[in-house]
This record gives structure tokens, C-alpha cells and sequence, in this order.
């Protein structure tokens, strides 16, 4: 695969993507599926939540391109065969379609945290049983390999669903979930390309085209969120790149990469854990202590507090590659680096430190102006 013919696939997928997300909120907007203000929520006015859809089908459509161009054009043989979609191809696009259809429903009729999970894992365990699975991992100790055996089942779910649910916790700012998944997915495109993998190499690409096609309405002030079919739906599919990133590896921090390049939303959910169980908090209840309310409560707006978070996740992008590619010394520089940042932010934003219900809100300068001038008009 050539310059040319990624360029093409990302091109494919940021057009389609842009041509139909106004299609779907205005279907949304007449159909009345908005996500209104109220709660945690920094918007101020009902806003179309299907965005997941354009996403989806932005992803769908530039798979099929290159599925029909490589039975048809003798393209790269990155999802094709003999002719045929290869199996463990097939295991991931049906995971793919089954964990969107969870989404919307999710978007349409709100399902219960139990009946979600049970998705995700039905979701994940499709991919598995094509045969993408987490089957060993490298002795940190005595070197070599670590042989999971059947234990790579539950791992990889565990794995697979994990990494589906933190793109959905940190979807809490306009164009926040989409442009830290673009960051990720370019991040594990290098990563698929160093290491021959064009399969996830080309699910990266169309993952990236379609978050910047969205990102053209999704970008504050946002006039469509992408839900939880979106959320949900690019969180697993990072997942899924990852592990066919990663899966010839026996390098013992291959795994370990994809978690820094997404380590950003992965900390605010760890951080929050903690938090809610040093103050005797039920780990389930939301706050507002996440790493963008934090950021908002400093005094920035929106846009400011995106683009803060995006630097953060490419930095520990970047970090992630020294850290795999990277000789001995560089690789613990890098470690310390990120170590740093992280502890730096953790304490500048106090992400340990409880949260007050009673305070207004994680509003940012603007977002508290506009408030009070609401409040005056009525």
C-alpha cells in the first residue's frame, strides 16, 4: 500500500463522513433525539446525539472501498484473501456492527448498565472467536513468553472491553472523544505500518478520516454530539486495531503501548476510582472530578481545555513509541517523562481531591457568562 492509496482511504472516510453527519442531525433533530442540558452537561441547549451513525457508516463505507478494491483492483491484500474476506476480517467487522448496534440502541431507548456490558461482551467475544486473541505476553522478569492458554479468553474480553468503555467516559466536551481517538488511531497506524500489520493499518485509517469528517461539526460549539454509538463504537475499535497492531509481537511492552497512547482517558477513569474510594464515594457515582471538568473549573473554556487534553494524549503518544522502539536509555526517559507529566497534572488539577455537589459546575469562563445572560433574558 502505498502514500497514495492511504491518503485516498482517509479521504474516503472524512468525505463520507462529512456529507452525512448534517444528514443525520437533521433526521435527529425531527425525530426529537437530542441530548438536553441539565447535570454534569456544559452544553446549553438540546443537541442531536446520533453523530455515532455518520461515524459508523463513514468507517463502513471506506472498508467496503478497499474490500472491493482488493477483490476487484488487485490493491494490497490487507482484509482480502484467495478472493475471500479473511476470516478473522469478517470476526472483525461483525464485532464492529454488533457493538454500533448497541450504541444506538443505547441512543434510542437508554439501556440499563447490565444489558450495555452484556453487548460490549457479546461484542468483543465475536472478535474473539475469529481468532484475535491476547495469547501470550512477555516475562518483565525472567524474559521469554508467559503462554495464557485458555486464560487468553477472558483476558482479551477484559481487554477488549475495557478499552471500548474509556473513549465513552472521557465523551464529556465537544470534539473531546473524536479528536483524542484520531490521536490514538494515528498513533497505532505507525505502529500498524512498522509492524506489517495493513489490516489494522486500514481500520486506523478510516477510524482517523472519519473522527476528522465529524470533528467538522463536532468541534466546539458542537452542533451534534456522537453518542454512544459513537463512543462506544471507537473505543472498541481502537481496541481492535490494537491487538491486531500488536499480535506477532513478543516484545513485553507491546501491550503496554496501546495503554500509554490512550492513557489519558484510561488515568481519568483510574483517578476517578480512587477518588470516589478515598472519600467513601460509591465507585459508580458520577462527578464532576474528571480531568475536562477539572480543566473548565481552572478557568478555561472549552476549546482551550480540549486542546490541553489533546497535547496530553499525543505526548503520551509519542512516549508510547520511544517506549517500544526506543534503545534502553531512551525508552526510560521517555518513562519518566510521562511519569511526570501525568504526576504533574494529577497534582495541579487535584484529581484526588473531592469533589463538592453543591458547586455550580465544571462551566468555563464563557459557559458561565452565557448562563447568567440566559438567566437575566428570562
Amino acid at each position: 500500500m502505498s502514500l497514495r492509496h492511504y491518503l485516498l482511504l482517509a479521504l474516503v472516510a472524512t468525505v463520507v463522513t462529512v456529507i452525512l453527519t448534517p444528514l443525520v442531525r437533521g433526521f435527529a433533530l425531527r425525530r426529537g433525539l437530542v441530548d438536553r442540558p441539565g447535570g454534569r452537561k456544559v452544553h446549553l441547549q438540546p443537541i442531536p446525539r446520533l453523530g455515532g451513525l455518520a461515524i459508523f457508516l463513514g468507517v463502513a463505507v471506506t472498508l467496503t472501498v478497499q474490500i472491493l478494491g482488493e477483490m476487484y483492483l488487485g490493491w494490497g491484500g490487507a482484509l482480502v484473501d484467495s478472493g475471500h474476506v479473511k476470516v478473522r476480517v469478517i470476526g472483525v467487522l461483525l464485532g464492529l456492527l454488533v457493538i454500533f448496534v448497541v450504541g444506538i440502541i443505547d441512543d434510542l431507548i437508554t439501556l440499563s448498565p447490565g444489558f450495555k456490558l452484556a453487548g460490549q461482551v457479546v461484542a468483543a467475544s465475536v472478535v474473539v472467536a475469529a481468532g484475535l486473541r491476547i495469547e501470550f505476553v512477555g516475562d518483565p522478569i525472567r524474559g521469554g513468553l508467559i503462554m495464557l492458554g485458555l486464560l487468553s479468553i477472558p483476558v482479551t474480553l477484559v481487554y477488549i472491553v475495557a478499552f471500548t468503555n474509556v473513549i465513552n467516559l472521557i465523551d464529556g466536551l465537544d470534539g473531546l472523544a473524536a479528536g483524542v481517538s484520531a490521536i490514538a488511531a494515528m498513533s497505532l497506524l505507525v505502529l500498524a505500518l512498522q509492524g506489517n500489520r495493513l489490516d489494522a493499518a486500514t481500520l486506523a485509517l478510516a477510524l482517523i478520516g472519519a473522527c476528522i469528517g465529524f470533528l467538522r461539526y463536532n468541534f466546539h460549539p458542537a452542533s451534534i454530539f456522537m453518542g454512544d454509538s459513537g463512543a462506544l463504537f471507537l473505543g472498541f475499535a481502537l481496541a481492535v486495531i490494537s491487538l491486531m497492531g500488536v499480535m506477532k509481537s513478543t516484545a513485553t511492552i507491546a501491550l503496554a503501548v496501546p495503554l500509554l497512547i490512550i492513557g489519558v482517558p484510561i488515568f481519568d477513569t483510574a483517578s476517578a476510582i480512587v477518588r470516589r474510594l478515598l472519600h467513601s464515594r460509591p465507585i459508580q457515582e458520577a462527578d464532576k472530578g474528571h480531568i475536562h471538568h477539572r480543566l473548565l473549573g481552572r478557568g478555561f473554556n472549552q476549546t482551550q481545555t480540549v486542546m490541553i487534553i489533546y497535547v496530553w494524549c499525543a505526548a503520551l503518544a509519542v512516549g508510547g513509541y520511544a517506549v517500544r522502539w526506543s534503545p534502553g536509555p531512551i525508552r526510560a526517559v521517555a518513562f519518566v517523562s510521562l511519569f511526570a507529566i501525568t504526576g504533574f497534572m494529577t497534582y495541579w488539577l487535584g484529581l484526588f481531591e473531592a469533589v463538592h455537589q453543591s458547586d455550580p459546575g465544571a462551566d468555563g469562563p464563557e459557559d458561565a457568562k452565557q448562563r447568567v445572560a440566559e438567566k437575566s433574558a428570562k
